[in-house]
């Protein structure tokens, strides 16, 4: 059944029956859908999320976190939790994929680097759900559920089971030894907005309604190991060393010896990396949504290198190329 009714006379309601013109934004691996609203000169974003398959809560309750902390996000002109309808003020639509290229990386990746610092330093976490042992447990669940079974078409046998639960033993016990702090979980180029003047500070930040308390890495793995968008591992490597002194210099707590957080960083990478490739085989086999294919690629080989680099990966390694990844 189509919401565009509910969405017309909503619309009517809040905008006081005011003329307005309506076109799609954007959609994304949920069920929800956005639209651009344009009223009085005045431009809105329009979150539908049906209240049966989403709920509006996490976000506005993660908005208010992020809004005391002075972040750049939409601020929230209406809603209606009932009827699974946001009306948002409008950060532009350019998001940082569609600008990035090799002569403002840099400049855009310090942005984005200061803003991760800011948020790790002055949003609050005492409300939000811990990135725990069972929610990282499950999230890794899903490389050999959905990337092994429905993609690869392969089943593990009992040494390959035991291998990969004991990998996954290895990634937990290291990423719960991190620092915690806010982490956003989807913070890369689709959901940071390119900003300018009234629109606020770059980058602007979408899509945190999953925001949890956990390690101090997270959002640096999503942000420089980005599946929509790969740079050299040397300017990686710059970017994140940045990070890493300035967070030191704003008291944040990440490691004093930079091999060790390079670890760390490596380690959670593995983590979302397995959960990433797992999600976008789920996203194309039961959602229908076949495009996240074409983004595998770049996760697999992250992964790979990743493995690559530390002795005790190399047996999920080895699977790796069992598997004939690329």
């Amino acid at each position: 059944m189509t919401r565009e009714p509910q969405i017309a006379a909503w619309l009517n309601n809040v905008l006081n029956n005011q003329e307005y013109t309506i076109e799609p934004a954007s959609s994304d691996a949920s069920f929800r859908r956005y639209f651009r609203v344009v009223s009085n000169n005045h431009s809105y974003i329009l979150m539908d999320a049906p209240p049966d398959k989403e709920n509006l809560k996490p976000f506005i309750d993660v908005a208010n976190i992020l809004f005391k902390a002075e972040l750049n996000i939409p601020k929230i002109h209406e809603a209606d939790l009932k009827e699974g309808f946001l009306l948002l003020s409008d950060l532009g639509n350019k998001t940082y994929l569609e600008v990035l290229n090799h002569q403002n990386a840099a400049s855009l990746y310090k942005d984005a680097y200061t803003t991760i610092i800011k948020m790790q330093k002055y949003a609050e976490t005492h409300a939000l759900k811990v990135y725990d042992d069972l929610l990282l447990r499950n999230e890794l669940q899903l490389f050999p559920d959905w990337y092994l079974k429905s993609h690869k078409s392969y089943a593990l046998n009992e040494s390959e089971k035991n291998i990969l639960n004991l990998t996954f033993d290895l990634l937990i016990k290291n990423i719960r030894s991190h620092a915690e702090v806010f982490v956003h979980r989807d913070f890369h180029s689709r959901n940071l907005m390119f900003c300018n003047g009234e629109q606020g500070q770059n980058p602007g930040i979408l899509d945190f309604q999953d925001a949890v308390r956990g390690s101090i890495v997270y959002d640096l793995v999503s942000l420089f190991k980005d599946a929509y968008i790969v740079w050299e591992e040397e300017e990686v490597m710059d970017w994140l060393i940045r990070y890493w002194e300035l967070a030191k210099k704003n008291g944040l707590k990440v490691q004093d010896d930079f091999a060790e957080f390079y670890r760390d960083f490596e380690w959670m990478g593995v983590q979302r990396h397995l959960k990433v490739l797992g999600i976008f085989a789920r996203l194309n086999y039961r959602d229908h949504k076949a495009n996240y294919l074409n983004d595998l690629p770049a996760v697999e080989n992250y992964l790979r290198r990743a493995c690559e680099r530390y002795r005790e990966l190399h047996p999920l390694l080895k699977m790796i190329n069992k598997l004939s990844l690329a």
